[in-house]
């Protein structure tokens, strides 16, 4: 099944709706009225459109006065008049992969619905444990699963060297080697790509993630996505990708492509930080003080795994830094009388 998103209605077959990703969770937001609408799912979001896929093929949805499209995100849910083909309202999301931008109080939405969020990087310069885990607590913290897709494994002496780096950044993390122009890449991703399943794909610009796009998705040279190559001397590469867009995958899932990411910060994001750094947070109770900073106070856990080698110093370093960096960004919300309420 190859759709192509287009402005208007395309006769194919219908399909079940779980085929698109559709789930129970969605099921049980269905109020009474409702029952008559059609559920259809964000393809793309353009500034003054919103493209979907319905159960009989991709249409050009007909926006009320007033709505807002930065309130949609690829992979979103939403009910639509079977008639008229308007937007009636989008449901809640069960996974959503956001971001923080410089000088934004908001977080920026990647991706909705996610059940696997594909980290791609490539074993040579842009290889970077510290933007890695970033990746990681987005995922973490927006509800996907996370795998690590190593790419340009050719170009490497060790490429040992890097699974293990790659493995070692979160317990039970999957890490997957490809080449993302062989056909056996689809067949190494097939596990996370099923029926109904939906995956994103988020690295730098250059790593293949376009390219590998084209691969799972079994795109014509014609309707394939743009491909850059990558520069030498620091292995970045030019953003190819520039707008967010759902395609199906031969093998009946769905991925959704997103431009390269060259900054990430993280914002709101204490409990999927909490989750990438496992092993510190379940040795900070053990700490002689409750509110130890892991820095110098005595009868620290933390410090006291360092010192004896079970816990990587560099990794404690990034930690903090990460830390610090989401309490910065995350806005502080405010009760009554400006009393401040904890940042959840």
């Amino acid at each position: 099944m190859a759709w192509s998103v287009t402005d208007h209605a395309v006769c194919l077959h219908p399909v079940p709706p779980d085929s698109l990703g559709w789930s129970s969770f969605f099921d049980d937001q269905l109020e009474r009225h409702e029952t008559d609408l059609a559920r259809m799912r964000i393809a793309t979001v353009h500034r003054s459109r919103l493209t979907a896929l319905s159960l009989t093929g991709p249409i050009k949805l007909t926006l009320p006065v007033h709505t807002n499209t930065g309130d949609f995100a690829v992979g979103d849910w939403v009910l639509v008049d079977p008639q008229t083909q308007t937007l009636h309202r989008r449901l809640n999301r069960r996974s959503v992969l956001e971001r923080h931008t410089e000088g934004s109080k908001t977080l920026q939405v990647a991706a909705a619905n996610v059940d696997t969020l594909f980290v791609v990087t490539s074993c040579n310069a842009d290889f970077n444990p510290a933007r890695l885990e970033r990746y990681l607590a987005l995922a973490n913290q927006g509800g996907a699963n996370p795998v690590i897709l190593l790419t340009k494994a050719d170009t490497a002496a060790d490429v040992q060297s890097y699974q293990r780096q790659a493995a070692e950044l979160q317990r039970g993390l999957a890490v997957v080697t490809v080449n993302p122009r062989l056909p056996e890449a689809a067949s190494a991703l097939s596990p996370w790509c099923g029926v109904g399943q939906t995956v994103a794909l988020v690295g730098s610009s250059g790593v293949g993630k376009s390219t590998l796009v084209n691969t799972l998705t079994g795109l014509s040279q014609d309707e394939a996505q743009e491909t850059g190559s990558i520069r030498e001397h620091d292995a970045k590469g030019r953003h190819t990708t520039t707008a967010r867009s759902l395609h199906a995958i031969a093998g009946g899932g769905w991925v959704i492509d997103t431009p390269g990411m060259r900054t990430l910060q993280v914002s709101d994001a204490a409990d999927g930080i909490a989750t990438l750094f496992a092993e510190i947070t379940e040795l900070a109770p053990a700490c002689q003080f409750r509110d130890c900073t892991h820095a110098h106070e005595p009868g620290c856990a933390v410090q006291a795994a360092v010192a004896d080698g079970r816990l990587d110093p560099d990794r404690l370093t990034r930690w903090r830094k990460l830390l610090t960096e989401n309490r910065d960004n995350t806005p502080v919300s405010t009760g009554p009388r400006g009393r401040q309420k904890s940042v959840r």
